[in-house]
């Protein structure tokens, strides 16, 4: 327990990349101008184009591109309000 009296849960972070190529179960993703290689072989039905979670190296999970648009834009707005204090 913490001193306010909160018990901390862990959290686990994946961020939404882009699939620009595939290689058997691995692809080269891409988060604003960032390449970075990846497995899929948690998510075989990802296909070239798709938005993947990206969480320690795996994608977990094949979501549309507007979710994804959507949670990186939010993302960027969290980093701007860090960089203003």
């Amino acid at each position: 327990m913490s001193q306010l009296g909160l018990k901390y849960k862990a959290m686990c972070l994946a961020v939404p990349v882009k699939i620009v190529s595939i290689d058997r179960d691995e692809a080269e993703t891409e988060i604003a101008g960032v390449r970075r290689r990846v497995s899929i072989a948690l998510t075989p039905e990802a296909k070239l184009g798709d938005y993947v979670l990206l969480h320690t190296g795996y994608a977990i999970g094949v979501i549309d591109e507007a979710e994804a648009e959507e949670t990186l834009k939010l993302l960027e707005e969290i980093a701007s309000l860090s960089e203003v204090h």
